[in-house]
């Protein structure tokens, strides 16, 4: 098995094994999907959109808001962990077509959607293959609302981390230019852009920690260390985080968000 194909069967199992417990600790999740949903509001957007696709959909929070943008379209809630599509949320009541399919290699014809709205999933994939397809599947003057993360993203657990060992514990996302520079390259034009950052809270590391994994990020991409943590080493790693305490006495992780606007030429 490649070292790309090993990757996203990784991706896949951990995000299908936290289905389950996803929305219980998806608080910074929904708030990324509401600043999209702001974002991609205050710009203009052609009528009559008639299929549009929530790439990445996970459970399905975003499906209210996408409709809430292109009323009366048919929403395909596309995600690459078929768990995740057991657990569609049907309290919004926004009727969706399942689709498990990895972004890299949508199976939809060419010209056939409107509009995409993808809100934290392209990080997992490699930014020339996602723009392709995004590319391809959008008729022209078709609009694709992103969300991802950039480099910044967890920066305090890296910096912890380094304090152990030289392991590679956080996945390193692309950053901005990269994602702009691949949807040129695919044919889209910029329409708006923005960066900030967004902050899961908790009173420690430890609960910082157990919800990072019941999202299904823990440790994907990643290298792994060859042995679990020692007592030493875990007073050692809540100590290094120490130094992130804020002045309410929360501890953050830091999402690195990164919002884009393109267009299909």
């Amino acid at each position: 098995m490649s070292d790309r194909a090993h990757h996203k069967r990784t991706i896949r199992e951990a995000f299908d094994s936290a289905a389950a417990s996803y929305d219980s600790a998806a608080a910074v999740q929904r708030e990324i999907c509401l600043r999209l949903a702001a974002f991609a509001g205050a710009l203009p957007r052609s009528r009559g959109m008639l299929r549009v696709v929530d790439a990445g959909c996970g459970t399905g929070y975003g499906l209210a808001l996408l409709a809430q943008l292109c009323p009366g379209a048919t929403s395909i809630a596309l995600d690459f962990a078929p768990s995740m599509l057991t657990h569609l949320d049907t309290r919004t009541g926004v009727p969706a077509l399942p689709l498990c399919a990895d972004l890299e290699a949508i199976p939809l014809a060419a010209a056939s959607v409107d509009a995409i709205w993808s809100s934290l999933a392209l990080q997992w994939c490699e930014p020339d293959a996602a723009m392709r397809e995004f590319a391809r599947i959008l008729r022209p003057g078709g609009i694709a609302w992103i969300a991802t993360l950039g480099p910044r993203t967890l920066h305090e657990l890296r910096d912890a981390f380094a304090e152990i060992d030289d392991a590679d514990h956080v996945i390193r996302f692309h950053p901005r230019d990269r994602w702009l520079a691949e949807a040129v390259a695919a044919g889209f034009e910029l329409r708006a852009s923005d960066e900030a950052p967004a902050f899961a809270l908790a009173p420690d590391l430890r609960t910082l920690l157990r919800d990072i994994k019941a999202i299904g990020a823990h440790s994907v991409g990643a290298q792994r260390r060859r042995r679990p943590l020692g007592r030493a080493a875990w007073r050692q790693l809540e100590t290094g985080y120490e130094a992130h305490r804020r002045d309410d006495g929360l501890l953050p992780a830091t999402y690195d968000v990164i919002l884009l606007a393109l267009e299909k030429a």
